[in-house]
C-alpha cells in the first residue's frame, strides 16, 4: 500500500472521564515511528454510535485511509463498533462470520451462548484478527480498516502484525532540528516557502531571557528535508540571531 494515511480512533468514555489512561495513542506512534512513518490524525470519543459511525465515516473520505480502531466490538450492550463499522462502512448490518462462529464456540463451549457469540455477528465481508491472548477474534474491512479490542495486551501485538504487511520496507524520515534566540515571526518568511512533501513544525517558548524558537524539518527526501533546513540557517545567520542545532523545548 503506497503512502497511507495512518489513523487511530480510540472508543471509550472511561478515558474521557478518566477513569481510565489511554495507552494506544502512545504505542501506536512508536510502532510507526519504527517504521518511518506517522499518524495524519487520532480520535478519542464517547461511546456514541452516532458521532462513532460520523468519526469512521469522516477517515474513510481521507486519502487513502488506514484506521486503528480500539474498543467496542464485544458483546455489551456498549460494545458499538462492529454495528457503527457496517452503517459507516458497508450495508449497515451484521452477519454470523462462520469462522469468528467457530473460534468462539471451541474457546468457550456452551458459555458462548447467549452473549460472547454475539461477537461472531460482524460487517459484510469481515475478515479475522488474531488475538493472541483469548482467541476472540478482531476484524478487519477492505485491508485498511482494523477494528480491535480495547486491552492494549490484545490489540498492540495485532498492530504490529498488521504493519508489518502493510509497511513491509522500512522508510528513512530525515529530520532537522534547531532552536533560535528569538520570535517565530522572524523566520515566517521562510515558512511560506516549505515545500509539500517537507513536514516543519515551528515551536515557541517564553523564558526569564527571552523567546526561543524551536525550528524542526522533516521528510522522507533527504535532499528536499536538508535544503529547506538550510534556509532556516541562512536567515539566521543574514540576521545574526544565535542558534543552535538542538531541540531546547
Amino acid at each position: 500500500m503506497a503512502h497511507p494515511n495512518f489513523f487511530t480512533l480510540i472508543i471509550g468514555t472511561e478515558i474521557l472521564n478518566r477513569r481510565r489512561q489511554d495507552k494506544h495513542f502512545d504505542f501506536v506512534t512508536k510502532a510507526l515511528a519504527e517504521k518511518g512513518a506517522k499518524l495524519t490524525g487520532s480520535f478519542i470519543i464517547e461511546d456514541d454510535p452516532a458521532l462513532i459511525i460520523q468519526t469512521i465515516k469522516f477517515i474513510a473520505s481521507q486519502p487513502n485511509p488506514v484506521l486503528f480502531a480500539f474498543g467496542g466490538i464485544g458483546s455489551t450492550p456498549d460494545d458499538y463498533t462492529r454495528r457503527c463499522a457496517a452503517v459507516a462502512l458497508k450495508d449497515g448490518k451484521l452477519y454470523v462470520q462462520a469462522q469468528a462462529k467457530k473460534i468462539i464456540e471451541e474457546k468457550l463451549g456452551e458459555e458462548a451462548y447467549p452473549y460472547p457469540i454475539k461477537m461472531a455477528e460482524l460487517p459484510k465481508g469481515a475478515q479475522l484478527l488474531d488475538n493472541p491472548v483469548n482467541k476472540m477474534p478482531a476484524f478487519s474491512l477492505d485491508e485498511r480498516y482494523f477494528f480491535m479490542p480495547g486491552f492494549p495486551e490484545m490489540s498492540h501485538p495485532m498492530v504490529k502484525e498488521i504493519l508489518k504487511k502493510l509497511l513491509r520496507e522500512p522508510r528513512t524520515y530525515y529530520r532537522y532540528t534547531l532552536t533560535a534566540l528569538c520570535k517565530e515571526n522572524e523566520l515566517i518568511e521562510v515558512m511560506e516557502q516549505m515545500p509539500k512533501e517537507v513536514e516543519f513544525s515551528s515551536l515557541p517558548k517564553c523564558y526569564s531571557d527571552g523567546w526561543r524558537v524551536t525550528i524542526s524539518v522533516a521528510s522522507h527526501n533527504k535532499a528536499k528535508a536538508e535544503k529547506a533546513f538550510q534556509l532556516y540557517i541562512d536567515l539566521l545567520e543574514k540576521k545574526q540571531i544565535p542558534y543552535g542545532l538542538n531541540d531546547d523545548i
